[in-house]
C-alpha cells in the first residue's frame, strides 16, 4: 500500500516541485498538498494561523515546507491528533549564517530560525514523532525565487550587473528539486529521524562566478562591473542622504558578504539518505522543466 504523505506549503518553492514530481508518479506515495486556495480535489485547505480548522486523518508522514516559524505548538498539536508520526521540516542556515550580522533584523531571523527548530524536535521527542530539520543554503528555481532569478532578471534589463569588490565569498546554490528529492528521501530515512541537516548544493563557487554562470544561462556575455568596498558605502551613504526615510545598511551588508564564505556540508545528509544535489547549471529556458 502506498505511504500517505501530507505536505503542507504546496505554493513554496519546494512545495510546488514536491507537488509535481508526487503528482507525476507518485513515488509510492499517496499524497495531498495543503493550501490557503485549494484548487485541486488532492488539496486540502490548511491556514497555519489556524490549524483547529484542519481535517486531514490519516497522514503518517508530514513534510512542511512553509516557513518555520510558522509551524507553531498549535500547528503540531493538530498534526499529531490526526495521526502524524514522521516529521521533515524545511529552515534555513541562516540560522548560523545571520547569527553576528550587523544588522539586527537578520540577527531577529537567525534567532527565530533557532527557537522554531528547538521546538519542533522538542515536540517531536515528547509525542514520539520522528522530526527531521533540512536546513538548505541559497534556493533557486528558474524565474521563481528571490536569489538567482533576481539577479538574472537584473541582467534581463541592464545587460550588466555590479559585484562588490572581487565578489570572491563562495556560495553553494541548491535547486528546489534538489530539496524536494531530499525531502522524500529523509521522510522515508530511519537514520534521518530526530536529526537536522545542512544542505549545501552540489558545486561551490564564488560569487562573481555564480554571476558569470546566469549570464551564460541566459545566452550572455558576462559584463560584471566591481566597484570597491568603500565605493558601495559611499554610494549608499549618498543615498542615505537623499533618502533619509529608508533603512539602507542592510543593503551595504549584503553587497559586503559579497566577500564572505557561506558554505556548509551536507555530507551526513549523503551518508544516512542519499542526499545527491546537482552542479550550479540554471536554465531559464524552460523554467517548468
Amino acid at each position: 500500500m502506498p505511504e500517505k504523505c501530507l505536505i503542507v506549503g504546496v505554493t513554496s518553492l519546494v512545495g510546488a516541485r514536491l507537488a509535481g514530481a508526487l503528482r507525476a508518479d507518485g513515488q509510492g506515495f499517496e499524497a495531498a498538498f495543503t493550501t490557503r486556495r485549494p484548487k485541486r480535489p488532492d488539496e486540502l485547505f490548511f491556514d497555519l494561523a489556524h490549524p483547529e480548522s484542519f481535517d486531514g486523518q490519516g497522514f503518517r508522514q508530514v513534510i512542511i515546507t512553509a516557513p518555520v516559524w510558522l509551524v507553531s505548538e498549535a500547528v503540531l498539536r493538530r498534526l499529531w491528533a490526526q495521526g502524524m508520526k514522521r516529521l521533515v521540516v524545511f529552515s534555513s542556515t541562516s540560522r548560523f549564517s545571520k547569527t553576528f550580522s550587523p544588522e539586527p533584523e537578520e540577527r531577529r531571523i537567525a534567532d527565530l530560525l533557532a527557537t522554531s527548530e528547538d521546538r519542533i524536535m522538542a515536540f517531536g521527542a515528547i509525542h514520539d514523532v520522528g522530526v527531521t530539520i533540512l536546513r538548505p543554503t541559497l534556493i533557486y528555481d528558474e524565474g521563481r525565487d528571490q536569489n538567482i532569478s533576481r539577479i538574472a532578471r537584473f541582467i534581463d534589463k541592464y545587460g550588466v550587473f555590479a559585484v562588490c569588490g572581487q565578489a570572491s565569498g563562495l556560495r553553494q546554490p541548491v535547486h528546489a528539486r534538489d530539496l524536494a528529492t531530499a525531502a522524500l528521501q529523509a521522510v522515508r530515512s530511519d537514520a534521518a529521524a530526530n536529526q537536522a541537516y545542512d544542505l549545501s548544493g552540489g558545486e561551490t563557487l564564488s560569487y562573481r562566478d555564480m554571476v558569470v554562470r546566469i549570464f551564460e544561462a541566459k545566452g550572455r556575455s558576462p559584463r560584471i562591473i566591481s566597484p570597491p568596498v568603500w565605493i558601495w558605502r559611499l554610494g549608499f551613504g549618498g543615498l542615505g542622504l537623499i533618502r533619509p526615510g529608508q533603512n539602507l545598511k542592510s543593503n551595504v551588508n549584503m553587497a559586503l558578504r559579497m566577500n564572505i564564505d557561506l558554505v556548509f556540508d551536507h555530507s551526513s545528509a549523503t551518508a544516512d539518505f542519499g542526499y545527491a544535489p546537482q552542479p550550479f547549471r540554471p536554465s531559464f529556458i524552460r523554467p517548468d522543466a
